[in-house]
């Protein structure tokens, strides 16, 4: 518990925001509102409202977490989609409204949350709120459509439920990003991208899904839901196998990293401590998911060539030695990553963290043992070598003044060896940190 208080001071960006709160609260009064008027109303077709209720559990059931820690739950939405969007079960016209639409879906959304709470599992209630609200923007379009003539035509149908399928995926994404902006603290626009490219090539396989259970349903009755929800569960098995080996691939650098923590060569701790800045940092400054993974697997091993010392620097803090011991150990340490032969850009990174920003010499290029010139370090060494000197002089110390006193130590320094964009990025989120620990 102890452990855990100490997390949450150190790292408040990780912390709810209360945007996520306004989303869960705009669900809860639109829910509210449905749920009466639905109990006024009476629940109608109660045949087919208790199948799609049943498949939108049975997706919550089986949600999965992607990469970036998202929460998605592709059977449970394609179905809530699909009985948003219906028109026919057979030969009988549907006649319910978009209010049973939301009550149905949130219905089927608790029940399927219940057993990943009866065994600790988080809720994730703001993931669960804005997919019902995604569907319920759609059904409060299409209901009251659902029954007009111009729905026979079966171009026009596609068109406008294909249209409403998009509209619901992007509006997710959109969501998602803003939730992510504030819990993150990224910029909206990376965090936009970011959605997009994780979220759209799944989002298209559940659109698709939905558009075929509300197709199929008209020729093949309520045996469609069965039908055309295997290709999406198959799917489905392949993202979640693809999240477990990322997840898999970072608990083993995560272990690979504390090495240098057990042989003594580092203080405790202070691996993660440097990648959490770093990755922090980088938010930051706008770098993207790829570019942040990589970030994190670099700075979580950036000490170890330390291992091939004869005797750990002091503290295991490498800004008080050499350059020279520096560069030694970053090249063994990017040596030992190379052999991983998948980690290239990682070990490049790390190879030269320890490079000044600018060269006093000559500040437009770094002379190359080739004789010819070179840019300066990557983005993610210099944010690297930012966050570890500043570990180095903090430690795991929550002294602000501490704290304030290496970022302007590290401003001194910002004429040849430090990153200014970099350290100024560091001061904004040790100062968020401070004042979240007042």
């Amino acid at each position: 518990m102890t452990e855990r208080r100490h997390e949450l001071r150190r790292h408040p960006w990780q912390v709810r925001d209360s945007g996520q709160l306004l989303l869960v609260v705009a669900a809860g009064v639109w829910l509210v509102a449905s749920v009466a008027q639905t109990a006024a109303a009476g629940l109608r077709d109660v045949r087919t409202a208790v199948a799609f209720g049943v498949l939108i559990a049975f997706g919550e059931v089986l949600r999965l977490n992607l990469p970036g820690d998202r929460e998605s739950a592709p059977i449970g939405f394609a179905g809530a989609l699909a009985y948003a969007l219906l028109i026919r079960v057979g030969v009988n016209h549907v006649q319910y409204t978009a209010e049973q639409v939301v009550t149905v879906t949130t219905i089927g959304m608790i029940v399927g949350a219940l057993p990943h709470l009866a065994v600790g599992r988080p809720a994730r209630v703001s993931g669960m709120a804005s997919r019902l609200l995604c569907v319920a923007c759609v059904a409060y379009i299409f209901r009251p459509l659902a029954g007009h003539a111009v729905l026979a035509h079966w171009g026009v149908a596609f068109s406008l439920m294909t249209s409403l399928a998009i509209v619901a995926l992007l509006l997710e994404v959109i969501l998602t990003a803003l939730m992510r902006v504030d819990e993150q603290r990224v910029l909206f626009r990376v965090a936009l991208v970011d959605e997009m490219r994780v979220q759209l090539p799944l989002g298209a396989a559940v659109g698709a899904s939905a558009l075929l259970i509300a197709f199929a349903a008209e020729v093949m009755g309520l045996a469609a839901l069965a039908v055309f929800t295997a290709p999406l569960l198959v799917t489905q098995v392949a993202f979640r196998r693809y999240a477990g080996i990322r997840a898999t691939y970072l608990q083993t650098v995560r272990a690979l990293a504390r090495v240098t923590e057990l042989g003594g060569y580092v203080e405790a701790g202070h691996s993660e401590r440097v990648s959490r800045l770093a990755v922090a940092i980088g938010r930051e400054l706008g770098i993207h998911e790829p570019q942040l993974l990589e970030l994190e697997y670099a700075a979580l091993m950036h000490d170890i060539g330390q291992l091939s010392l004869h005797d750990p620097i002091s503290g295991g803090a490498t800004i008080f030695v050499s350059r020279a011991d520096q560069q030694r150990i970053a090249e063994l340490g990017a040596d030992v990553i190379q052999q991983a032969q998948v980690l290239g850009a990682v070990a490049e990174i790390v190879r030269r963290q320890n490079e000044p920003f600018r060269d006093v010499q000559d500040p437009g290029g770094f002379p190359d043992p080739a004789g010819e010139e070179r840019t300066g370090p990557p983005m993610s060494s210099r944010i690297i070598k930012a966050a570890n000197a500043f570990d180095d002089i903090v430690g795991s110390s929550l002294d602000h003044g501490r704290a304030a006193t290496a970022v302007q130590q590290l401003r001194l320094d910002t004429a040849s060896e430090y990153d200014p964009d970099a350290v100024e990025a560091l001061s904004r989120v040790v100062n968020r940190r401070s004042v979240v620990q007042m």
